[in-house]
């Protein structure tokens, strides 16, 4: 029975019931959330005004130098932007992820399993922070301030690829929290293994590559594919060569990659979820 009520958990034909049972938590969380409208305001401007530091920093390093890596200050900030937003919704969206360890240390998991929906939902959904608006918020600001700065000869292929960064940049990271929650059931508490990949990942992206050695460049792009974000359509798009000598057509794979990721974060989910054998497994 056990194995069943897992199962229920992971089956690609639960997504309908998956999307129905993630909006209804979340929801709820929202609700909740809202129902003290001062102390959400708060933390959403806290969030705002923390992510905003690491933004603060990189322009404290253009008061010294003109360029970073080759890169003018609105390039590095469209880098940027690009990064914070596709983070941002993943964040928003299933940051709650990274909690799974310490519910498969205490138990707790055991109560998801139970309930008439998919775990992967549940999780995803549970404690649901809207206050993380405030990282979206801030790179979209951000983003809209650099386009007001780079020199891009604009055409339509580059206009098209801008929202197709940012939604396949957050599938990215979404397939990096899932994996990296399935690797809990392993490791039981490695929150901080799956941070050094998401919150690591995005400010590693928020630089230009040409900052990075070969080999790291190397690693992002063809073992945990998070340059696949930004690094590689960015560069179509600023006009700049692709890093590694990749060809121009690459720029526009990071859907192809953000389905990939996503499906290998499925297999790694499901895998994790059996072999879960509830507290001090």
């Amino acid at each position: 029975m056990a194995e069943a009520l897992r199962d229920r958990g992971t089956g690609g034909g639960r997504l309908r019931e998956g999307v129905r049972a993630y909006g209804l938590i979340a929801g709820m969380w929202i609700r909740s959330a809202m129902a003290y409208r001062v102390s959400f305001a708060m933390t959403a401007l806290g969030n705002f005004l923390a992510t905003s530091l690491d933004f603060v920093a990189i322009m404290l390093m253009f008061s010294r130098v003109d360029t970073l890596g080759g890169y003018a200050l609105p390039e590095v900030a469209f880098l940027y932007a690009l990064s914070a937003m596709s983070f941002g919704l993943a964040d928003l969206a299933i940051g709650s992820m990274d909690r799974l360890g310490r519910r498969v240390r205490d138990g707790t998991l055991d109560t998801l399993l139970v309930r008439p929906a998919p775990v992967l939902a549940q999780m995803a959904a549970d404690r649901f922070a809207l206050r993380r608006v405030g990282r979206l918020t801030q790179g979209s600001l951000v983003l809209g301030w650099s386009l007001t700065g780079v020199d891009i000869d604009w055409t339509a292929a580059k206009l098209l690829l801008l929202p197709v960064m940012v939604v396949s940049g957050c599938g990215i990271f979404c397939a990096v929290f899932v994996a990296g929650a399935a690797f809990q059931f392993v490791a039981q508490d490695a929150s901080e293994v799956q941070n050094a990949f998401t919150y690591g990942g995005t400010t590693l992206l928020q630089y230009p590559p040409t900052l990075f050695g070969r080999e790291l460049v190397r690693g992002v792009t063809f073992v945990v594919p998070l340059a696949f974000v930004n690094w590689l359509p960015s560069a179509f798009v600023l006009g700049r060569p692709l890093p590694l000598g990749l060809p121009e057509w690459v720029a526009w794979t990071p859907p192809l990659v953000a389905v990939g990721c996503c499906a290998l974060a499925g297999l790694a989910w499901r895998a994790g979820l059996r072999s879960y054998r509830s507290t001090g497994s």
